[in-house]
């Protein structure tokens, strides 16, 4: 079974959260950082008569779920709002990054630990670093396109929403986007910077401590492997009291997508088929992995940490109709779990310790032929199994 359904080590408890939005949008203007108008009427919210009790709940009509039910229109959540909603507690348009719907900075939980109770803050996410989520349990922003401003809260530097008082910035920022280039971006405002378009150049040489800044900064490097890159840094953070920038990443800027097999071998999808180089996978690290290296940093927060770990391929396979890279981003997720408990088992921390197991949103995945799936497995097994008597008939002969 998965790791997080399985452990028994703790005491564990199960609860339902709603995070649909209040509003589909709002008209905002990204330079001056405001919320023009967002309209009067809520086109959020959820009636259970229509969508069911809970997530299980079996519906005579599944059209209300996407939004498309004529007798109750429903707009559906985005990840900007439903991290929102999480992590500030309040219901907002879609594509806010911890703004409301009134255009005022929202206060996330992460913040709130960091300034009243100094605790140390981590993010880790498989996709790039400045997307909806990890954006909107720190940073402030009209929308979620800004991710170089994003960016610039999440490392504590001046950006669009935080012009002459920076946030100060979470400890450790560990995910994607590395390699990205991109011209021209009129989503993200006249502050733009041509090059990387989730965190520029300019900025990781700002947040480098060898140019005064507070992070360690690790970057995929060619020939080197992305674990061994990524714990020695975050073992030398650790040891000289700095903070940890990991910055990697493959196509389209986020992690190899892992497979069901294990692999990295996705198979084609509505957007086509992606495929990796040999050192797209060695010169990455995995979320497990990233986990780690933030842990190792974080360890000795003598006050507490707050954590957030984002397997997001998860939300980009089933947008992609993708079964077999959502059974390995499920996969991965529950590998950079295991890597937390046994930290926690480690430490004997479960007394003082809550880990919040959840997605951000629902989703459809449309399985059209299920023999397909079942006929691929089966292949699957049998080829192990060949390969296994092969293996055994090797050492005989030995």
């Amino acid at each position: 079974g998965l790791s997080f359904l399985d452990y028994e080590k703790t005491k564990t408890d199960f609860g339902l959260v709603c995070t649909s939005p209040l509003l589909s949008g709002a008209k905002i203007d990204v330079n001056a950082q405001t919320v023009i108008s967002a309209g009067d009427k809520a086109t959020g919210g959820y009636d259970i008569k229509y969508g069911g009790c809970d997530p299980w709940h079996e519906t005579a009509d599944s059209d209300y779920l996407i939004g498309l039910l004529k007798q109750q229109p429903h707009t559906v959540t985005d990840s900007a709002s439903s991290a929102t909603s999480m992590a500030s507690g309040i219901k907002t348009y879609n594509a806010a990054i911890g703004v409301a719907v009134d255009g005022t900075h929202t206060y996330s939980i992460a913040r709130e630990l960091q300034q009243q109770r100094q605790f140390k803050i981590g993010i880790v996410t498989s996709v790039p670093v400045s997307h909806a989520t990890p954006g909107a349990v720190y940073a402030n922003n009209v929308t979620r396109k800004d991710y170089q401003d994003i960016s610039r809260d999440l490392i504590g530097l001046p950006s669009s929403s935080h012009r002459r008082n920076p946030l100060p910035g979470v400890d450790v920022l560990i995910g994607g986007g590395w390699g990205q280039k991109k011209e021209t971006d009129e989503l993200q405002g006249d502050n733009f910077m041509q090059g990387n378009p989730y965190l520029h150049d300019e900025d990781l040489k700002k947040a480098d401590v060898r140019n005064g800044g507070r992070y360690l900064i690790s970057q995929r490097t060619p020939g080197k492997s992305g674990r061994k890159n990524l714990l020695a840094d975050a073992r030398k953070a650790a040891k000289q009291g700095h903070r940890l920038l990991g910055f990697y990443g493959a196509v389209a800027g986020h992690l190899p997508f892992q497979t069901a097999d294990g692999g990295f071998n996705p198979t084609v999808d509505i957007k086509g088929t992606e495929k990796y180089s040999a050192a797209d996978i060695a010169e990455n690290p995995n979320l497990a992995d990233m986990t780690e290296a933030t842990l190792l940093t974080l360890e000795n927060a003598d006050k507490g940490f707050w954590l957030l770990i984002e397997a997001g391929d998860v939300d980009w396979a089933n947008h992609s109709n993708n079964i077999d890279n959502s059974i390995g981003a499920v996969l991965s997720g529950a590998a950079a779990f295991k890597t937390l408990t046994r930290w926690i088992e480690k430490h004997d921390a479960w007394d003082e310790t809550a880990v919040i197991v959840t997605s951000d949103h629902g989703h459809y995945l449309v399985i059209q032929d299920d023999n397909v799936i079942a006929n691929a497995g089966r292949e699957m097994n049998q080829r192990k199994s060949t390969t296994k008597k092969q293996v055994d008939v090797k050492n005989r002969s030995k």
